[in-house]
């Protein structure tokens, strides 16, 4: 049976980054695939320019647009007031923390500003969004979900962190060195790093966390080279994300399930 199964026993799953790229296709495929979680709460920052997931949201009506600049504090609190209206009492169950950049630049033409635009996007909004929507996601996790108190999955409450490969220390040698992206590869690196440090602190509220390589997909921050569609990793995303247990917890994995090295 496909992970992704899982979701039709979720009541809700919130989703970062939703108006283009990995983020679109993820909604698409939550809301089209057969087996929709209750809600699916797609943030944007800009939703009046989002006109392919107001799209999918007027043909979807478990769909909800929800405004959120990850980099505004101020942004994050009031989406988790429209979030928690929408939840209410059940919580968020699944927190997927996709927004991202790719801020390029190698050796010779990296500078501190560069560096510090990639990181507060990729590894401190994930960080601060997942702090607000803590309360949610322990409301959900303490209700047990489908499979129960004792477990951990997306239908007790999770957070997904959407990670590379790329941030990878042990896998950064060889051919795939050739890849002279400082600020993005650091910025995902701390991500991973960020991923563990909650996985330590969330599992004791039973939250499962994770870091999750979605396979080099062409995208607009991907590039035209990648191999990957986004409709050819998200069926397989949302399958591995759906059969995530408690073996799973603080781990890093790839859109098919394989466990790669920190």
């Amino acid at each position: 049976m496909s992970g992704a199964r899982s979701f039709g026993q979720c009541g809700s799953v919130l989703v970062t980054g939703a108006s283009r790229g990995i983020g679109l296709q993820m909604v698409d495929s939550l809301a089209g695939g057969g087996f929709p979680p209750g809600k699916i709460l797609a943030t944007t920052r800009n939703p009046d320019g989002a006109k392919k997931l107001q799209d999918l949201a007027l043909k979807h009506p478990n769909i909800h647009i929800i405004p959120l600049d990850v980099l505004s504090q101020e942004s994050i609190d009031t989406c988790v007031e429209e979030v928690s209206r929408l939840v209410q009492e059940e919580g968020l169950n699944c927190l997927i923390n996709n927004a991202g950049i790719n801020v390029r630049s190698d050796f010779h033409t990296v500078t501190a500003d560069k560096m510090v635009e990639n990181f507060r996007t990729n590894a401190v909004a994930p960080l601060m969004i997942t702090k607000a929507f803590l309360p949610l996601l322990k409301a959900a996790a303490s209700r047990g979900g489908a499979a129960g108190s004792g477990s951990m999955s997306i239908q007790r409450a999770a957070v997904i962190n959407i990670s590379s490969q790329l941030g990878s220390v042990a896998l950064n040698w060889g051919e795939t060195a050739n890849v002279k992206e400082y600020p993005y590869r650091t910025s995902k690196c701390a991500l991973n790093m960020v991923s563990r440090c909650m996985a330590t602190d969330l599992g004791l509220d039973g939250i499962l966390c994770l870091a999750m390589h979605p396979g080099w997909v062409h995208t607009d921050m991907g590039g035209s080279q990648a191999p990957l569609s986004p409709e050819d990793t998200i069926p397989s995303m949302l399958s591995v994300i759906g059969g995530l247990s408690v073996k799973d917890h603080g781990s890093f994995v790839s859109f098919c399930g394989e466990v790669l090295p920190w």
